[in-house]
């Protein structure tokens, strides 16, 4: 088994990628989708992003770094993976769809693909474990705000990306439903 620092773009080429529906949540091994709720009242809304005691029951990890990052409309931000650390995306502004690839060879959801729609109107956390290669697209004008909650500090060394249409262009493309 490649740990990520050594997949190369030929080895996604031989991965037999298969969407799988997120519509009872994620099917891809330790992805988690976590639903936030908004609190609404005449001044106005809050969204809890993340808090403590949802790391157990939720099977959430901790955070050591957490940044926030615009994404004009219509761009693409992939492909991603981590050998380290995990991902913990929400959106803060506007919507943006994330996929998810499993590409950890030993893995019971090897070559799985999910796609989540999470902003504003459908406030939610993804966890994204080491292994799952993932990315998103800004579906928000001008911009789509995502804060992401990692488990230990960036490190460029950790950091492994590939051309957005390397694998898996069309999941990229609009769908209905």
């Amino acid at each position: 088994m490649k740990r990520p620092s050594e997949i190369t773009v030929e080895d996604l080429l031989h991965i037999p990628f298969r969407q799988k529906s997120t519509f009872h949540g994620p099917t891809i091994d330790g992805v988690k989708f976590k639903p936030l709720k908004t609190i609404v009242d005449g001044r106005g809304d809050v969204i809890e992003l993340w808090s403590l005691p949802w790391v157990e029951p939720e099977g959430l990890a901790v955070p050591q770094h957490a940044y926030q990052s615009a994404t004009d409309y219509g761009v693409v931000k992939c492909w991603h993976l981590h050998e380290l650390h995990t991902d913990q995306f929400t959106v803060t502004r506007g919507k943006m769809q994330v996929v998810c690839a499993d590409v950890r060879a030993d893995s019971p959801t090897f070559g799985e693909v999910n796609s989540f729609i999470i902003g504003i109107q459908r406030p939610a956390l993804i966890l994204i474990p080491p292994g799952v290669m993932h990315g998103w697209k800004a579906l928000s004008q001008p911009e789509t705000i995502v804060v992401n909650f990692q488990t230990l500090p960036y490190d460029p060394a950790d950091e492994f990306k590939f051309p957005w249409d390397c694998v898996l262009p069309e999941v990229w493309e609009p769908r209905n439903g």
